[in-house]
């Protein structure tokens, strides 16, 4: 795979990496975080543009999600137009790895099922997801390119310059929220929206409901230095929400990129490839109507951990 536009070396020198204790400030905790995700995303980089590892692409996008997410919740901390700026265009470089990673899930996951049938049946799965096999190909080169522009440079000089210089604070003076209640806050959001969706929501909702569990993790995460113990609970039971709204995502999103694969071999498909799609639909039906099985009981233990706070 090609390296073009890879990162001179030595471009973005960072000093020692920054250290969080319970008594530091809220906006040192932020800086903390960003640091640590920046170093991330500068460690994959490299990884993410040979192509030959799929963690690359995976953890540039998490640090991205990551650093947005500490930037929404420490908003009230911050000023509030640089915030903004800066998630706007880690925005940006969130939706240039997405579409890689999201294949990067979805062609294994596919070809898994595959292996299962028999050896006619495989050789028809194969003809149904080169059309995934090509769309990968582009979506790889759109993300080589959007990290050889001159716009991903800016954004990692931005977010160099936001763990080496004090962090854009409000001037006006106001009383500024503690780091428990940014967390209660992510909480309320996520509880007020569950019990509008009730215990069998459509799963667009159950997907709606997994962005706010991971706002709230992430919030939890950015706390967690000040807050320790309770906190590393409720992180534990977000994450098991998390994995049950995400593998029922995953299941929803395969079943739907199948459809849309079968309706672009026009008006007389292969009839055995039709039949090894209605497999394969039938097969991540089944695997996502038993993780709705799973997501209300994790709820309970994300509603445990956090009344502990």
């Amino acid at each position: 795979m090609s390296r073009r536009g890879s990162l001179p070396v030595g471009l973005f020198e960072l000093p020692e990496p920054l250290a969080a204790t319970p008594g530091d400030s809220p906006v040192h905790l932020v800086r903390v975080a960003l640091d640590t995700r920046l170093r991330a995303l500068l460690h994959h980089d490299p990884i993410a543009r040979a192509g030959e590892d799929e963690e690359g692409v995976h953890q540039m996008r998490v640090s991205v999600r990551r650093m947005r997410a500490t930037l929404k919740a420490a908003r009230p901390l911050l000023d509030a137009e640089w915030a903004d700026g800066l998630r706007a265009e880690l925005g940006w470089l969130g939706r240039s790895l997405g579409p890689v990673r999201d294949l990067e899930v979805l062609l294994p996951r596919l070809r898994g099922l595959a292996a299962d049938l028999a050896a006619a049946e495989q050789a028809a799965a194969e003809q149904l997801l080169a059309a995934l096999d090509a769309e990968y190909a582009q979506a790889r080169q759109e993300m080589l390119d959007a990290l050889g522009a001159p716009r991903y440079t800016a954004l990692l000089e931005r977010l160099a310059d936001a763990v080496r210089l004090p962090l854009p604070t409000p001037t006006a003076t106001r009383a500024q929220p503690e780091l428990v209640d940014l967390v209660r806050a992510e909480y309320r959001s996520l509880r007020k929206a569950v019990r509008k969706a009730g215990e069998d929501p459509p799963d667009e909702v159950l997907h709606a409901l997994r962005i706010k569990g991971k706002r709230l993790r992430y919030t939890g995460e950015l706390a967690e230095p000040a807050l320790g113990k309770p906190v590393r609970r409720l992180l534990t039971a977000t994450t098991g929400l998390q994995e049950v709204l995400g593998d029922h995502q995953d299941a929803c999103i395969a079943q739907q990129r199948i459809r849309d694969l079968v309706t672009a071999l026009g008006d007389s498909p292969d009839p055995a490839v039709v039949f090894v799609a209605g497999r394969l639909t039938e097969r991540e039906y089944a695997r996502a109507e038993y993780q709705r099985t799973l997501w209300w009981a994790a709820w309970e233990q994300v509603v445990a951990k956090a009344d502990a706070l």
